[in-house]
């Protein structure tokens, strides 16, 4: 007999789901009463890791994120050791959310890792399309940018600011714009 997986396991390995999984709402109250003792936490980084290291599915040693910080679950953002992250962002990580080592990220960033049918029935059954988002090594992103789901950066990028990243770029270029274009090449 073939076990039915459960609306998580359909979430995590990009299947649609429904976001109103009791399951799941309990983990998205899990994750905001984290993120509310981030938001709400003294200026003490080791603290702040601390909180960091229960909310997040792994990060890096050398990790700091400046509150406000709101995502929806926490146990699909995985961040390499190096990694700081400015004031007042938004990941939405109903699929992973996988960034690299050495990355910086500018204020009001948004990282999408989900979207809904086009249908507008499937929308009234609260159902959820969830696609990875992977940033590489050394990556910069401005301030205001936002990434869409299903989107993989390159190692050595930058993301200029307020660009609107629909697609997946390659390694070390310059790209900006709404939708993000290729701006110029980084040298190496």
């Amino acid at each position: 007999m073939e076990m039915r997986k459960t609306e998580r396991e359909k979430m995590t390995n990009e299947e649609p789901f429904l976001t109103n999984d009791p399951q799941l709402m309990e983990d998205k109250k899990n994750a905001r009463i984290l993120c509310a003792r981030l938001n709400n936490s003294p200026e003490d980084e080791t603290l702040r890791r601390s909180i960091l290291k229960e909310l997040l599915g792994q990060c890096g040693e050398k990790i700091a994120v400046k509150p406000p910080f709101h995502c929806d679950y926490g146990y699909n953002i995985f961040v390499g050791d190096d990694f700081f992250m400015n004031f007042d962002c938004v990941f939405l990580d109903a699929a992973p959310i996988r960034i690299g080592a050495h990355c910086m990220i500018g204020p009001k960033t948004c990282i999408y890792a989900i979207g809904h049918p086009l249908d507008a029935e499937s929308r009234r059954k609260k159902v959820g399309t969830p696609k990875a988002v992977t940033i590489g090594d050394d990556v910069w992103i401005g301030g205001g940018v936002t990434i869409l789901p299903g989107v993989s950066i390159g190692n050595g990028t930058v993301i200029a600011a307020g660009a609107v990243v629909t697609k997946s770029f390659p390694d070390h270029v310059v790209i900006g714009g709404n939708p993000a274009t290729i701006l110029k090449q980084i040298e190496q």
